[in-house]
């Protein structure tokens, strides 16, 4: 008796590959983790990943960007050193930077969708200027509203007090890494052919 066998892909090669590309994103926040630098104005830590998150629902789009926030939270919260200055925890997701980390996913997912005009990935880079930078401000104030909520439920912050250390302190900081998400975009080194 002979049986025969088949290769069967359990997975498809187009889901291990935005799975992969997921995880690389979660790394590369952890990275930007640890580019981290006290703010004087606010209790929240300036670092690189507001860009993070930029890039992930840039180059991954909506849906992957969004994921690959959630396991850079979930790789957080079970102890890999990745949240601001090389910390980790489940109490940052609930600590007075709570409400900047959960808006991340979500940001992300936002960003992707405008930049791509819905769930279907397309080459970012056809994207126009005022639509990109249009996406990743209305990100931006997604997080500041997410962070402001966090500062005022954690910390007791009245709202303008919050506003002013939740928003206002990183505008500066926001605007420089909205201009290297698009140089990011408009460079032929990021994306491969």
């Amino acid at each position: 008796m002979s049986a025969d066998t088949h290769d069967v892909d359990l997975v498809g090669e187009e889901v291990v590959e935005n799975v992969a590309r997921a995880a690389l994103f979660a790394a590369l926040m952890g990275a930007f983790a640890y580019v981290s630098f006290p703010n004087p104005f606010s209790p929240a830590p300036v670092t690189l990943q507001v860009l993070g998150v930029f890039l992930a629902g840039i180059f991954l789009g909506p849906v992957w960007g969004g994921a690959s926030l959630v396991v850079y939270l979930v790789a957080g919260a079970v102890g890999a050193p990745v949240f601001s200055g090389g910390a980790a925890g489940l109490g940052h997701l609930v600590g007075s930077n709570a409400g900047y980390l959960i808006s991340w996913p979500v940001a992300a997912f936002v960003v992707g969708a405008i930049v791509h005009g819905g769930l279907t990935v397309g080459d970012p880079r056809a994207v126009g200027s005022v639509r990109l930078v249009g996406a990743m401000v209305l990100a931006t104030a997604l997080i500041y509203a997410f962070g402001i909520a966090g500062l005022m439920i954690v910390l007791g912050m009245g709202p303008v007090a919050a506003f002013t250390a939740g928003a206002a302190a990183f505008i500066p900081a926001e605007a420089f890494k909205i201009a290297a998400a698009v140089g990011i975009v408009r460079s032929d080194a990021f994306i491969a052919e």
